[in-house]
């Protein structure tokens, strides 16, 4: 700001009184507000409402990164399922009578899935959801908030993992098919 309209603004004794324009304007606004029940009480509050998650998504022309995200770690999770269910109950069909050699090239076909494309998905997930979502901390552990309960952290998928969803048991893989 130029220093003579500081000067003019404020003068050197501080802040000068209403000028002629300035006092038009305060007397249309006092008429204005003359009868009104407001006058001289204070504002309700409007309440901060957080907006849906269809106006939120429609607002910014699409989903967010970590939606798109989460769709395809599902879509991925749930094709390495069909895929390894399918290669169980195979395997199980080619050893009826041995389940011990069964168990044993289960848990090496376990050892060698790949799942290196989903498990990149779920790195990128647990390290950016917080940020993208707004996830709040909570203060008392200083972490992030449980999302429904539970924490946004995603398990990457393993051999442990596999042998969970589909054990090295083949009286369990017979009864699948």
């Amino acid at each position: 700001m130029d220093r003579r309209d500081r000067i003019a603004i404020l003068g050197d004794w501080g802040v000068r009184g209403e000028n002629a324009r300035e006092r038009c304007e305060r007397v249309v606004l006092e008429r204005d507000l003359d009868g009104s029940p407001l006058v001289g009480k204070p504002l309700r509050s409007r309440p901060s409402l957080r907006p849906s998650v269809d106006s939120y998504v429609a607002s910014l022309g699409g989903p967010r990164h970590y939606m798109v995200r989460l769709r395809e770690i599902e879509a991925e999770t749930a094709a390495h399922e069909r895929s390894l269910a399918d290669a169980w109950r195979e395997l199980a069909a080619a050893h009826l009578g041995d389940p011990t050699r069964f168990a044993a090239r289960w848990r090496r076909i376990a050892d060698r899935w790949n799942f290196i494309a989903v498990n990149e998905l779920i790195h990128r997930h647990n390290r950016w959801y917080p940020v993208e979502s707004r996830l709040p901390m909570d203060v008392r552990t200083g972490d992030f908030v449980l999302v429904n309960g539970e924490p946004y952290r995603r398990r990457p998928l393993d051999r442990d993992w596999v042998l969970a969803q589909f054990p090295a048991d083949l009286e369990r893989a017979l009864d699948a098919a």
